[in-house]
């Protein structure tokens, strides 16, 4: 009996080293790109260009081997990979400024990001910092944030406790050991814990590489949770798992304060994707040199040149389907245009699965069982509340932090979630869960040559998609003067919060903007309001979800592309976009980037000797 599991057990690693390591199409990743980086571009006419490239039918190239809908980390991510293996991809925006996420706005001259608030793992030796310089040739470079990139800021906002999360795995730990004397040993065993399940987070891409019907079994058997220390840990919560370490609830709410970054609270949490985020900063946290608008200005012209192009004031109405229920083209409305269909044998899709399946699929499509299947597999994630402030003064003259300032009312986080989540709308403003509050103008050194004498502050929070829904069919900036009092409740109390926090900034605020859900969908897409697309919560992260989420989807010729088929944030969106191209061009592109990183070691040293 032995021997049949023994010889069972051989051909399934043998299945699972082929589909990890197999290649068939081009390598996307087969030679070195970058350049010596030039200066960053101040000359907005001229980036105008690039990140505001309006759609019109005479734009559109011919033959074109991929549409991409959506212009986020996600949708360029794939269309540049594709677009080095020689593919010609039509990237379509429906915003004015392309890059989703990625892009910026301006306000009576200030300068906000959008969604790009701090990115980790972008050292130079690692794959993900080498990925980034492939896509861009080098030309976007990244300003190293304070150390601390975080600090915990718990109770009174004038006198609370503040908890510094530093650079470096030792002075991570050792930060947390001297706020927390006679915790070492918790504290010690709680970051090995997380060394060892992040060190397997590669296992997620092994389940979405095999075939379906193998990854399947892996998960049915139970075989994936006793191979994988990450999908061991991926159904436990993070309250679970931290209360095991240490009965010390100011400690617990520390070591669990990162939840923010992927929109769950601790209860709901997994731990397996919370010890992703902590280890994915625990080598520092970096911000675009530019601003966040970079990055699109250094990846589409790459797409262009390979003949593609990347249109932004282009939306996507619906996909369209030939009569073997193939995808084979979209219908496209530019602003002030007629719908016209543009046609490509490969459509990805960078909208969200729900809004991909529920709006942009024929109901005929949208109906089948296997569409039906994976959208009850998800749920939509917690809706978004941002505000941008606008300060007078450099940042010499305000003297803001290039650290992240995540602000919790105290240490009862599952309670704190409960008073804001069951009250009404007009209560809820005044118990506001966390705080997010992040400076862009103090992260980036070129910030005061674009935006002279000028400082920026984003504070973000939860709210509730339902407080706001009943204004959902009204126009934007046209909803009335209700929504608008709703809205400035919001805005208001994490204004007071944030002018506690920085006391200096209260008599040089030169104006501030808000946006709610319904402000998250109309700019950004993002159905029902989310920050990180459909929920992360334990449920998210079982190895059959995982399995299931993939980029090929049950209509012949559609993809996935971003944060939905894989994880949130910008790592989470590009690796799924790494994902996508590898199933598109039928070889593992993560495998292909291993190896030129090698190449690139070798190369480094050699120029040293």
């Amino acid at each position: 009996m032995w021997l049949y599991v023994i010889l069972g057990l051989s051909v399934l690693i043998i299945l699972i080293l082929k589909s990890w390591l197999g290649s068939r199409g081009p390598n996307p990743l087969a030679e070195d790109t970058r350049r010596p980086p030039g200066p960053v571009l101040f000359d907005k006419a001229a980036k105008r260009k690039v990140i505001k490239n309006v759609f019109s039918p005479e734009k559109v190239p011919e033959k074109l081997d991929a549409i991409v809908i959506g212009s986020g980390i996600g949708g360029q991510g794939v269309a540049a990979l594709l677009a080095r293996a020689g593919k010609r991809v039509l990237v379509l925006e429906q915003l004015g400024k392309l890059g989703g996420c990625c892009h910026t706005f301006n306000e009576k001259g200030y300068e906000f990001d959008v969604g790009i608030h701090y990115i980790g793992q972008l050292n130079e030796r690692s794959p993900f910092r080498i990925l980034v310089d492939q896509l861009t040739n080098g030309q976007l470079q990244w300003s190293l944030m304070d150390d601390p990139f975080d600090v915990v800021l718990i109770g009174d906002t004038n006198n609370g406790r503040r908890y510094k999360m530093r650079t470096g795995m030792q002075a991570y730990t050792d930060e947390l050991k001297k706020a927390f004397p006679g915790e070492e040993k918790a504290i010690e065993n709680f970051m090995k814990l997380v060394k060892k399940v992040s060190g397997r987070t590669a296992d997620l891409g092994v389940l979405k590489f095999l075939p379906l019907p193998i990854a399947r079994f892996l998960c049915k058997t139970g075989l994936v949770e006793w191979f994988s220390p990450f999908f061991r840990y991926a159904s436990r919560s993070v309250t679970e798992v931290v209360s095991e370490f240490t009965s010390n609830k100011e400690l617990q709410t520390v070591l669990s304060y990162i939840f923010g970054t992927y929109g769950v609270f601790p209860d709901k949490a997994s731990f397996a994707l919370h010890s992703i985020l902590i280890d994915h900063y625990l080598r520092g946290a970096w911000y675009p040199t530019g601003g966040a608008s970079e990055i699109t200005y250094h990846i589409a012209p790459n797409i262009a040149k390979a003949g593609g192009a990347v249109l932004s004031r282009a939306t996507v109405e619906k996909i369209l389907l030939n009569g073997d229920g193939r995808a084979c083209g979209v219908t496209v409305r530019g602003k002030g245009l007629d719908p016209v269909n543009i046609f490509a044998p490969i459509i990805i899709s960078d909208a969200g699965i729900y809004n991909t399946y529920e709006k942009l699929l024929p109901p005929e499509a949208r109906s089948l069982p296997e569409i039906q299947s994976q959208l009850n597999m998800v749920k939509h994630g917690a809706g978004g509340f941002s505000l941008f402030i606008g300060i007078r003064g450099s940042n010499e003259d305000v003297n803001l932090p290039a650290s992240n300032y995540i602000y919790l009312p105290n240490n009862d986080l599952a309670a704190t979630e409960k008073d804001f989540f069951d009250v009404s709308a007009e209560d809820a403003p005044n118990c506001i869960p966390m705080l997010y509050i992040s400076s862009p103008s103090a992260k980036d050194p070129t910030h005061e040559e674009r935006c002279p004498g000028k400082s920026t502050l984003t504070a973000l929070s939860f709210t509730r998609y339902e407080w706001f829904e009943e204004w959902k069919s009204k126009k934007v900036q046209k909803r009335g003067q209700d929504y608008e009092q709703t809205k400035n409740a919001f805005a208001e109390a994490m204004l007071e919060t944030t002018m506690q926090i920085f006391p200096q900034i209260r008599d040089k605020i030169d104006c501030y903007v808000s946006g709610s859900p319904l402000t998250n969908d109309h700019y950004l897409g993002a159905s029902r309001g989310e920050f990180y697309g459909v929920e992360h919560d334990i449920s998210r992260m079982k190895p059959e979800v995982v399995a299931t989420l993939r980029p090929k989807t049950p209509i012949k010729g559609l993809y996935l592309t971003g944060q939905d088929i894989l994880l949130c944030g910008f790592a989470g969106a590009l690796n799924g976009a790494v994902i996508c191209a590898s199933e598109i061009l039928g070889r593992n592109i993560f495998f292909d980037l291993l190896k030129l990183r090698r190449q690139i070691l070798n190369n480094t040293a050699k120029k040293a000797d």
